[in-house]
């Protein structure tokens, strides 16, 4: 199985994943907040789309790093995508 090796790109994974907690954090307060539903539903959107990124951007990583054979990250990207 395949890792994220580059220094780099584990420090903007990390950062971009901080982001989405403080984006979920964000929600519950709306939450506790009695806000409305559709303010929820916006940051919910938000925050899965910001999961969405860093997924693609660790599935480009993986492509770059060329250690899964292309068969392989097909069927991952199939399985959670």
């Amino acid at each position: 199985m395949t890792q994220l090796t580059d220094p780099d790109t584990k420090k903007a994974m990390c950062a971009r994943l901080a982001r989405v907690e403080g984006q979920l954090r964000g929600v519950q307060r709306l939450i506790n907040e009695d806000q409305s539903c559709e303010k929820i539903a916006q940051q919910l959107s938000a925050a899965r789309k910001a999961l969405d990124k860093s997924f693609f951007t660790m599935v480009g990583c993986m492509i770059e790093q060329g250690d899964l054979p292309s068969g392989d990250v097909a069927d991952m990207l199939s399985k959670f995508a």
